[in-house]
């Protein structure tokens, strides 16, 4: 039997009700077969698959808060600090009813990857809660935000883990939070990103993201002879990273036709209306439907998925699991030829199969999700000198990574045979570097 084998035997036995890890953890070890089968007896003296898949530490914690009619509420927080070997745990906090320990272990693994891509010195953590902020007062949400930094202050610091947003923790979230860390811990100090510009975050941050899932996009067609300009793009979300992709893409000539939230997806075939769909997210935090309000040419789909509609280029950057397969063949049968994810891990294993059977060009979102965590480097390392720099600054920073991380995950593919496979490329390089750094470290 061989050692990845092996590994997966233990874990399939061992966390049998965490689905999320399971998979995640599977798509990765098959991808690196080639890498672990060259160093077989060096990988297995070290222990080093066994120690990649089981986190440093998972903490758990009760969050106990009072709403606005003087009821007690108690939530459950969590923190996985997955892997250091590189550098401090970084990754986002997720505050939305669906966090559990497998959700969290199956973002905490892919952080590590993401994060060695970036080829800036952060390990792999993630967190979150099971606490939902829509339709909370912010009296509300800063109640929850400071239990939940009461508890969460003992495991993180400047060098130690470093967490970010994620869904449902915006800036007002990130805000709540850092005040209270200062007050428990009486420093000013880079302990979360994503922070607000005047208390020490990074212009470019709030872009990162979307910015630098075009700049990936750009990169994949330029490397096909092909460019953005006048390409049908289908975006699913309406947060941050789906509206800083549009704004990118529409800004290098795409033609941007849809976007979404839980409710629907909104299809406008004239082009999406950014500065409406920010009036109703950024501004009110509505719902997408009331896109229909201000453009009456575009459709509603309620319940409905972008991915029907015919299209070049799809972005999925709402949640996980988002594009099946039913879905993926409706893209393939409607034109798309390029998938590229915005979200963690959006299209299932059996979309991903179809995408290979009918040579779509798919980029996962470990490499092209990584804009975000590598600006959010950036932002420690402005703190960590006291300085800030300007947005042409960073953003050239930015894109300067994504073409880095195109050329390490296509290099790395070509290195062991399966050229054009960007799964198999992003998954290798960024593995190739933590298992370094852990034997070079050892059994710890």
């Amino acid at each position: 039997m061989s050692y990845i084998q092996e590994i997966n035997d233990v874990l399939s036995h061992k966390y049998a009700s965490e689905p999320e890890f399971l998979r995640a953890v599977r798509e990765v070890l098959s991808s690196i077969e080639p890498v672990v089968s060259a160093n077989e007896d060096k990988y297995r003296q070290n222990a080093i698959l066994e120690r990649l898949v089981e986190p440093e530490r998972i903490i758990v914690f009760r969050v106990p808060w009072i709403d606005d009619k003087g009821q007690v509420h108690v939530n459950r927080g969590y923190r996985i600090q997955f892997n250091s070997a590189i550098g401090p745990y970084k990754g986002g906090l997720r505050f939305h009813p669906s966090v559990n320990i497998s959700i969290l272990k199956f973002l905490s693994f892919e952080q590590i990857f993401k994060n060695s891509l970036t080829g800036l010195p952060i390990g792999g953590g993630k967190g979150g809660s099971d606490f939902d902020p829509h339709g909370k007062s912010d009296r509300e949400v800063m109640a929850f935000c400071q239990s939940f930094m009461n508890e969460l202050y003992k495991y993180v610091g400047a060098d130690e883990d470093v967490p970010a947003g994620d869904i449902g923790v915006g800036a007002r979230e990130i805000g709540y939070l850092f005040g209270q860390y200062k007050r428990l811990k009486n420093l000013h100090e880079g302990v979360l990103t994503g922070k607000g510009i005047s208390y020490g975050g990074s212009l470019a941050r709030t872009e990162a993201t979307g910015y630098g899932l075009i700049y990936m996009v750009n990169e994949i067609l330029s490397h096909n002879n092909d460019t953005l300009a006048g390409k049908r793009v289908l975006v699913s979300g309406s947060g941050n990273v789906a509206i800083f992709a549009i704004e990118k893409a529409q800004q290098m000539g795409a033609q941007v036709l849809t976007c979404s939230d839980s409710n629907g997806t909104i299809y406008d075939p004239d082009g999406i209306k950014l500065d409406v769909v920010k009036k109703i997210k950024l501004e009110r935090r509505g719902r997408i439907s009331e896109y229909l309000k201000e453009v009456s040419t575009a459709e509603y789909h309620e319940g409905e998925r972008p991915w029907n509609i015919p299209c070049d280029i799809a972005l999925p950057c709402a949640t996980q699991n988002e594009i099946e397969e039913k879905d993926a063949l409706n893209l393939i049968n409607n034109g798309c030829r390029y998938v590229v994810e915005g979200a963690n891990m959006p299209s299932s294993y059996e979309a991903i199969h179809e995408y290979r059977r009918n040579g779509i060009i798919f980029m996962p979102g470990k490499a092209s999700n990584a804009g975000g965590v590598a600006v959010s480097a950036l932002e420690m390392a402005q703190n960590s000198r006291r300085v800030s720099w300007t947005f042409e600054e960073v953003d050239k920073m930015l894109h300067r990574i994504m073409a880095d991380i195109y050329s390490k995950v296509s290099s790395a593919a070509e290195k062991y045979g399966c050229e054009g496979d960007f799964m198999a490329g992003a998954n290798i390089a960024g593995f190739e570097k933590v298992a370094e750094a852990m034997m070079a470290q050892g059994i710890v």
